[in-house]
């Protein structure tokens, strides 16, 4: 097994967190793991991605050309990386990232509506929690890592100083999962 992911969006909506935690969360459970972050200059307002590989075995490059698997957190992100993803793979995206979305036909596409769901839990910035609960609850073969490991790994990684927004970080996970295996906000394109 290797997943090829890449979480993306504007600086500032955590995609290189939740990009590190997924990283974290596959090594702890014993898998091979490369982290690659990437952002502009400017940290909050300009374009950050993570590349995430996650494989039983060595892995040979840490570059990935067609990711199995892309959040998109923003309309660019959605623009630059679903043309990417390997056909048969996921597009995880924001509900307002894919408002104006082409359909893509090879593609299984999860539209969440993370940043609402964010504030519904009384955490705006857990949005990029959110659409990574949902991707691990799409991904259950592929990624191969239970929402439980994601759990874990922010109780073991986070810094102390963010411990109190560990309860916050877990209900975000959770829903978006919730609404990943409820379909409710999924489609097949």
């Amino acid at each position: 097994m290797q997943a090829e992911i890449i979480i993306a969006g504007f600086g500032g909506q955590g995609a290189l967190f939740a990009g590190q935690l997924l990283s974290y969360a596959a090594m702890d459970e014993g898998c091979h793991v490369t982290w690659i972050p990437s952002y502009g200059p400017e940290m909050r307002g300009g374009t950050a991605h993570c590349t995430v590989i996650i494989a039983d075995d060595e892995i040979g490059s840490p570059l990935v050309r067609h990711p199995s698997a892309v959040i998109a957190m923003n309309q660019p992100s959605l623009e630059k990386y679903a043309p990417r993803v390997a056909a048969g793979g996921v597009l995880v995206a924001e509900a307002l990232a894919a408002q104006a979305a082409p359909e893509y036909p090879r593609l299984r596409l999860l539209v969440v509506p993370a940043n609402v769901e964010a504030e519904r839990l009384g955490s705006p910035k857990s949005a990029n929690l959110v659409l990574l609960g949902a991707l691990v609850a799409l991904t259950q073969g592929s990624v191969a890592l239970p929402l439980a490991a994601l759990e874990r790994a922010l109780e073991a990684h986070l810094p102390a100083h963010h411990h109190h927004l560990l309860e916050a970080n877990r209900q975000a996970l959770r829903r978006g999962a919730a609404l990943a295996e409820a379909g409710a906000v999924g489609v097949e394109a």
